[in-house]
């Protein structure tokens, strides 16, 4: 059964389209990674009285700025990644498939008109000002009117992606058709190659333009609310903490086999996960309440203690309990790098895969510190993840950035690795004892 599901899993991995979107989305995690920080700056962990936070609130719609930018409108750069990462698949050109998919992306999006501006006289210090006012305020006069369209940029964020996944492929398949079956505009080959392929990239993007905007502004067909009824269910269970099981359980066991768990699995949680991390980001920019407990910054700094399998527990019994040489020596090598949640040493070291000894605990270490955290998380004793730290930073430092500088965070994420380290230590002392033993013999 399990050669069949990780037969079905890696062929999935490997698919074209999995792939373009794996590629999209992470192109645009430096975008996320430093735009999520400005949301620290703007709302600091520090008491509301100290000069540095009062700063930070009065200034607080300049400082995100940068987060509206980047992470606040991610979905259009993993279109962009998108676009280009399926067209190379094609030996299409890959400059010209991003574009395409962009066009095809932003053409879903209806503007809105910005129609009328009022206005209230008010005299301060002398001076006459006007403040701008709702229509129908009492005594508002009409400062202006017509004045053209804006793009509401929420659909640019997480709320878009899966449409930007959608019509991002699509139009990249209209690309390849019309290149594949010569329906372009050719050009003598003295035209410079690059002014080639700018018209015969002009078909495809006719046909882009014309298909997307008949369906959202002739046919009034809104897509990206279609495609959020038919999602909502699949973020709203994704966070639930039966989901978190699920997939920890299948990660591992991946892993327990040789398999990068995290790379099958990843491929296809990811954009889901990415959902729910830029939700809690919008909550937290916007004042409100942050909606949800588990993206992927969860696993990373509460259940994936030093790599997958919560491994920094079994590193820290190598480096400082072994009573064998070889654990003695692996340990040395595959602490520090566990430290920085690297543990493809120690997975394939000892090793884990297909131990019977070390699998169990492997399985269960970060299990229980799913469950632990997700209750922690869910019941407000820590704050929820609203940042995107690098992956490589130690364990407390990542949790503490994550959680918007939330002290608790490190906390748990302490009692965490020192219950990794309960959870691994019979199994350790069973594993190290055979180690001794196989060495008493060989002498």
């Amino acid at each position: 059964m399990l050669e069949k599901i990780t037969n079905v899993m890696i062929k999935l991995s490997q698919n074209r389209y999995l792939r373009a979107v794996r590629d999209g989305i992470v192109a645009t995690l430096p975008l996320i990674m430093v735009g999520s920080l400005f949301l620290i700056i703007a709302f600091p962990p520090l008491p509301a009285d100290w000069g540095i936070a009062v700063w930070a609130k009065a200034n607080a719609a300049t400082i995100l700025l940068p987060y509206r930018m980047t992470m606040f409108i991610m979905s259009i750069y993993a279109v962009i990644g998108l676009g280009h990462s399926l067209a190379k698949s094609y030996d299409l050109d890959p400059v010209s498939g991003s574009i395409i998919a962009t066009i095809g992306y932003l053409l879903t999006i209806m503007p809105q008109i910005v129609g009328e501006v009022w206005a209230i006289e008010r005299i301060v210090d002398g001076e006459t000002i006007r403040v701008i006012v709702d229509k129908g305020t009492e005594g508002a006069v009409m400062l202006q009117k017509g004045l053209g369209f804006v793009t509401p940029m929420a659909n640019l964020g997480s709320a878009g992606l899966f449409v930007g996944m959608i019509v991002g492929i699509i139009s990249v398949e209209i690309l390849r058709f019309t290149t594949k079956n010569n329906i372009t505009i050719k050009m003598p080959d003295s035209v410079p190659p690059s002014v080639a392929r700018s018209f015969e990239a002009i078909v495809p993007t006719l046909l882009v333009t014309l298909l997307v905007s008949t369906i959202v502004y002739w046919l009034k067909i809104d897509v990206h609310g279609l495609i959020s009824i038919v999602v909502k269910p699949l973020v709203s269970a994704t966070d639930s903490i039966f989901s978190v099981w699920l997939l920890v359980i299948l990660i591992t066991l991946f892993w327990s086999f040789g398999i990068h768990g995290v790379s099958i699995i990843g491929a296809l949680a990811r954009p889901v996960w990415l959902i729910l991390q830029e939700q809690n980001a919008a909550a937290l920019a916007a004042g409100q309440a942050v909606p949800n407990v588990a993206p992927e910054t969860f696993f990373q700094w509460f259940i994936w203690i030093g790599g997958a399998g919560a491994t920094i527990g079994l590193a820290a019994l190598l480096a400082f309990r072994s009573k064998s040489e070889f654990g003695k020596a692996l340990g040395k090598t595959v602490f520090l790098p566990a430290v920085f949640n690297i543990n493809e040493p120690i997975i394939f070291g000892t090793p884990i895969v297909l131990n019977p000894i070390l699998i169990p605990p492997f399985i269960l270490a970060p299990l229980a510190n799913a469950t632990i955290a997700y209750i922690a998380i869910s019941t407000g004793m820590v704050n929820k993840l609203v940042a995107l730290p690098p992956w490589t930073l130690p364990g407390p430092i990542g949790a503490f950035i994550a959680t918007g500088g939330d002290f608790r965070g490190v906390i748990l994420n302490i009692l965490l690795i020192i219950l990794s380290i309960v959870i691994y230590y019979p199994f350790f002392i069973k594993y190290d004892s055979k180690l001794l033993a196989e060495e008493k013999e060989s002498h």
